[in-house]
């Protein structure tokens, strides 16, 4: 066997331990300096992890969303911006394999994904339509067999270290705002110029910072299918989905840094109950309440790809919306209780209990996108649907 069956021949979970050990050496370093995660991408990239979800006949693994998600909670135990960028790749990536797999350039650039272990940046937003990624205010302009495409875009995700970039906007300058295609570009086909620094309170090293995008490339890389489509069919469920699963990982760490501080705490004190004891119990359910909600939204999602009517219904929509903002919501409430149970050694940094990093990276939940505008589309839809009332259905 070569090296790179050597390696898949091993289980995802085991691969994603091995570059999660990398990315929690970094964890700190990347955070305090506000850098890319380089160390935690490089060892993704060595254990073949940008390129499973992949179909396997485009040299892939073909990875189900629920292997991907338990690579993004194992990295999100280790370096939240390593899993954020993990995670943003692989929401990219499910575009393409979504909606991609019937146009020959697309189906090249997906073996190129698996075989090189490229790396997939995101630009949807823009200045202008704030976080609204289903309006675009730039136009791709197509002429003969090429397409030019000039975006202020406010952030684009580790846009200086992708390998491609993933850039949504109108489908021609006489279009709607809603009428959108997304269009791949590759490095070297485009150019970056800075217009906003990322120097956030969390998720320092996504490094995600605003530029004037300007490009040109082959017609042929606009997918060919509606972003609306793409949005709704696969982007939109892959992100709630996906990024939960990030978060998930960053409280699951916090409890486990606040289970060793009770632990010691009750080693110390042989017979009596430590303070933390109870609180450990009570944000253990919440831990488990996060992780009840991400498996049932996978469910749902494998469960509705049979049904392309369903995938793209607002019932779906609602659950999808639902997911990210229990999640989210619920993360803070977790890391909260944890730094009340670690005391002083949570809040100070440099501890083996240290929590300030999870916190202020679970700040980013409630924004990507804004709850608020989730629970607007949410109560739209809710007023010219119904809401599921079935447990089981």
């Amino acid at each position: 066997m070569n090296k790179v069956a050597d390696i898949k021949a091993m289980s995802l979970v085991e691969r994603a331990k091995r570059a999660a050990v990398v990315a929690s050496e970094h964890a700190d370093d990347v955070d305090q300096k506000a850098r890319f995660p380089k160390e935690a991408v490089e060892a993704m990239k060595a254990e073949k992890l940008m390129g499973i979800q992949i179909p396997v006949e485009l040299g892939g693994e073909g990875a189900s969303t629920a292997e991907i998600a338990e690579v993004c909670s194992i990295l999100g135990q280790a370096c939240s911006a390593a899993a954020m960028t993990f995670s943003m790749h692989q929401i990219k990536a499910s575009s393409l394999v979504s909606h991609g797999d019937g146009a020959s350039w697309h189906r090249d650039f997906m073996a190129r994904i698996a075989s090189e272990q490229l790396l997939l940046g995101s630009a949807t937003t823009e200045a202008g339509i704030g976080g609204n990624l289903r309006n675009s205010i730039c136009a791709v302009e197509v002429e003969g067999n090429r397409c030019r495409l000039e975006k202020d875009a406010t952030v684009i995700s580790y846009g200086e270290e992708a390998d491609a970039i993933l850039v949504t906007s109108r489908s021609h300058k006489d279009a709607a705002p809603s009428d959108q295609v997304m269009t791949v570009f590759l490095k070297g086909q485009y150019s970056l110029a800075k217009t906003h620094d990322w120097d956030t309170l969390g998720m320092r090293g996504t490094c995600s910072d605003g530029f004037l995008f300007k490009a040109e490339a082959p017609a042929e890389q606009i997918l060919p299918k509606p972003f609306a489509e793409i949005a709704a069919q696969s982007m939109l469920a892959n992100a709630h989905i996906l990024w939960s699963a990030v978060w998930f990982g960053i409280a699951a760490d916090a409890v486990k840094r606040s289970q060793a501080f009770v632990k010691a705490a009750a080693r110390r004190t042989p017979g009596a109950t430590p303070p933390g004891a109870l609180r450990l119990a009570e944000v253990s359910g919440l831990l488990q309440m996060v992780k009840s909600t991400v498996t049932a939204a996978i469910a749902e999602f494998d469960a509705a790809r049979a049904d392309e009517n369903k995938l793209s219904s607002m019932g779906f929509g609602v659950a999808m919306n639902n997911v990210k903002i229990s999640s989210s919501q619920t993360i803070l409430t977790i890391i909260n209780h944890c730094m009340l149970i670690c005391g002083i050694l949570g809040y100070k940094n440099g501890t083996p209990f240290s929590l300030g990093r999870h916190l202020r990276d679970a700040h980013s939940a409630q924004l990507m996108i804004s709850n608020d505008r989730i629970l607007g589309n949410t109560s739209t839809m809710l007023l010219v649907g119904k809401q599921d009332t079935s447990l089981l259905g």
